[in-house]
């Protein structure tokens, strides 16, 4: 072979090793996000403990009765601890929630943890086709708000948005009912799913409809989807109504920046400066809108899933609160502070993904 020849064949890429300081970097990142998950997680348990001690029930009572003896009284105070100093009782609190013991529910008898995993799944089921439909109908209303600004469709937008906000859930709820399942009987009843199909489908998910597509029980499937319809429009026209005014926010913004109006001048066609440029420029902060939005539809479920009788997360707490149920009510708000660590974790994963200029800033 010829020195030309070799000198013309290319040479293998060579792909560099982690350098010392790269593999530091991405230590120090690793051990930032952990410090800040376990001191995010030690508050959020010290807010429960203190919760559990303001909240005007008395454990003990709630577990013997109003007629119990003194004797009985103390000999139950002292098991559970009540009598402790409070650093004592915070410290041995932790030591439980750690190991996952929530403690025992008083209305099941059964532990609180048992008890959250198999409510949870109801209110998962709802809070992600809420946040499908509020994420789907809310971003395109929010850029067609922008791009629209002072003309009828940004306000018809706002004002639908702004009815979102005023209107109470229950409110809408009972509207809801009275209309689309009493007059109308487009959408099923109160409940998750007709007695008639009970125990049809074995649990693998928790969540009906997707246990009865992989079980092959269309007709479990159809029945669920029809009880889900309605409250998860409900919730999901209360995500849309803010995630739509967020993201005509940041696309106002955007559509001001110096970029938009170099690229509108060389003669690219509208819709690619908006959905793409523009709107690619706004995900990171829409991202963060998103994830705290189905923290709040988690949270805010109560009064939704008490008006539709859903055997969720929040029909479990408020039963739980007007039975002086303390050990689930703590046990709830833990999980949905749990959540937000988990969905602020989830976002930080996200955003270099959807945005290479937060991979160098890493």
């Amino acid at each position: 072979m010829s020195a030309s020849g070799a000198a013309a064949r290319p040479s293998p890429v060579r792909r560099p090793f982690p350098t010392a300081a790269g593999v530091a970097s991405a230590l120090r990142r690793i051990a930032r996000l952990l410090g800040s998950v376990a001191l995010t997680f030690l508050g959020l348990t010290l807010v429960t403990f203190f919760i559990g001690r303001v909240i005007p029930i008395d454990p003990v009572l709630a577990i013997v009765g109003d007629k119990a003896s003194k004797a009985t009284y103390d000999k139950v105070a002292e098991q559970i601890g009540i009598n402790l100093p409070l650093p004592v009782q915070y410290w041995r609190y932790l030591m439980r929630v750690l190991h996952g013991d929530f403690g025992t529910s008083i209305i099941t008898a059964h532990p609180v943890l048992q008890d959250m995993a198999h409510v949870f799944p109801a209110t998962m089921e709802l809070a992600v086709v809420a946040l499908l439909v509020g994420t789907l109908l809310g971003v395109p209303l929010g850029v067609l708000a922008a791009t629209n600004r002072g003309r009828w469709p940004d306000q018809a937008i706002r004002f639908g948005s702004l009815l979102g906000y005023s209107m109470p859930v229950f409110w809408l709820g009972l509207v809801g009912l009275l209309l689309f399942y009493a007059r109308l009987g487009w959408v099923d009843g109160p409940g998750r799913i007709d007695v008639s199909f009970d125990d049809i489908v074995t649990p693998i998910t928790g969540m009906i409809t997707i246990d009865s597509l992989i079980a092959g029980e269309y007709d479990v499937f159809w029945n669920a989807l029809g009880h889900l319809i309605l409250p998860a429009s409900i919730l999901g026209y209360l995500s849309m109504a803010y995630i739509a005014r967020m993201t005509r926010s940041f696309m106002l913004g955007q559509l001001r920046q110096e970029y938009v109006l170099a690229t509108r001048a060389k003669g690219m066609p509208p819709f690619r400066v908006v959905w793409v440029h523009a709107l690619g420029n706004i995900w990171v902060p829409l991202i963060t809108v998103i994830a705290l939005t189905f923290g709040s539809l988690l949270e805010g479920a109560v009064l939704t899933e008490t008006v539709f009788a859903w055997p969720g997360l929040g029909l479990y707490m408020k039963n739980s609160l007007f039975n002086a149920d303390l050990n689930a009510v703590l046990g709830g708000t833990l999980v949905i502070g749990v959540v937000y660590i988990f969905l602020n974790m989830l976002s930080d994963v996200i955003y270099p993904l959807v945005d290479p200029r937060a991979r160098e800033r890493r």
